[in-house]
């Protein structure tokens, strides 16, 4: 492990990013990573999650983490407590931005999925693309037609959309959310590595990030931000690294994200150990791949 001038003071908070940190490809967390989170609990520490996924994706991992406490799920956008599964907070897009949301995504002929109340909806042109979308949460509907669901017309706004295509389709709907709707949205557009020649597009409203919302849970612990530690291993997380008082990055993580860290890691997500490692550097607390 390389480490390159951290900053914190003495670790009160833990947050761990879950797809490429905590869990590997499968979507599984490694047994020695939870024993570490575990462990740390039982000392006191407060940890959390920070991570893309819907609540719904996130819960079962939280449970068997241990952890009773904020989570934040869509990058910062909601953030529920594990305890009785109650919203703390959420970063909504309603009314007339969801209507022209709405319209621009579905006009792409992109296909379309909605997040929102926790689930994620689609119609028949999603279906080739459920298993990618499906890492976000466990509860995926079908819908006859996607712009017609109530989703959109909740007051408290849809939570995302993530939109799969091609180039143009893609390009062409960031282009014209950018002009119609300027800062109200946080808007990524990425190539997909795990659908070859297709594009992703995920719209949220602005304001919430990793970094957003690890300040938030640093607030709610009382402790500074300097006094938190993180652990992630992709774009989305280096907002939440320029937060923290020291973060780690995943060994397979992109080289930009590895130089935002100020540790870098050696363990993958397909090897795991990387969280129990993090735990054993930043807070003192060793873990053994045979322990009970």
């Amino acid at each position: 492990m390389s480490r390159r001038g951290a900053r914190s003071r003495r670790p009160k908070l833990l947050a761990v990013d879950l797809d490429g940190t905590l869990l590997d490809p499968r979507g599984e967390p490694h047994e020695r990573d939870v024993r570490a989170v575990r462990a740390l609990v039982q000392t006191g520490v407060a940890v959390s999650i920070v991570t893309g996924r819907l609540y719904s994706g996130t819960r079962a991992v939280a449970e068997k983490l241990g952890i009773r406490g904020p989570v934040a799920c869509v990058d910062g956008s909601h953030v529920v407590d594990t305890v009785d599964h109650a919203t703390l907070l959420h970063r909504g897009i309603a009314g007339e931005q969801a209507a022209i949301l709405r319209d621009i995504v579905l006009g792409s002929g992109a296909a379309t999925f909605v997040f929102a109340r926790d689930a994620i909806v689609h119609e028949e042109s999603g279906v080739p693309f459920l298993a990618y979308v499906s890492t976000w949460s466990n509860d995926v509907r079908h819908a006859d037609k996607v712009s017609d669901h109530p989703f959109w017309r909740n007051e408290e706004g849809v939570t995302a959309v993530v939109a799969v295509g091609n180039g143009s389709q893609i390009g062409g709907a960031t282009e014209a959310l950018r002009a119609r709707l300027g800062d109200a949205l946080q808007l990524a557009m990425f190539p997909i590595r795990r659908l070859p020649g297709s594009w992703g597009l995920v719209v949220r409203a602005a304001g919430g990030s990793k970094g957003s919302a690890l300040r938030w849970l640093a607030a709610h612990h009382d402790c500074d931000p300097f006094e938190t530690v993180c652990v992630g291993d992709w774009l989305n997380d280096v907002s939440m690294f320029a937060v923290a008082g020291r973060s780690f990055a995943m060994g397979h993580a992109p080289a930009e994200v590895k130089q935002a860290a100020s540790d870098v890691l050696v363990e993958t997500a397909e090897r795991g150990g990387g969280i129990a490692s993090a735990v054993e550097h930043a807070f003192g607390l060793r873990v053994g791949e045979q322990d009970p």
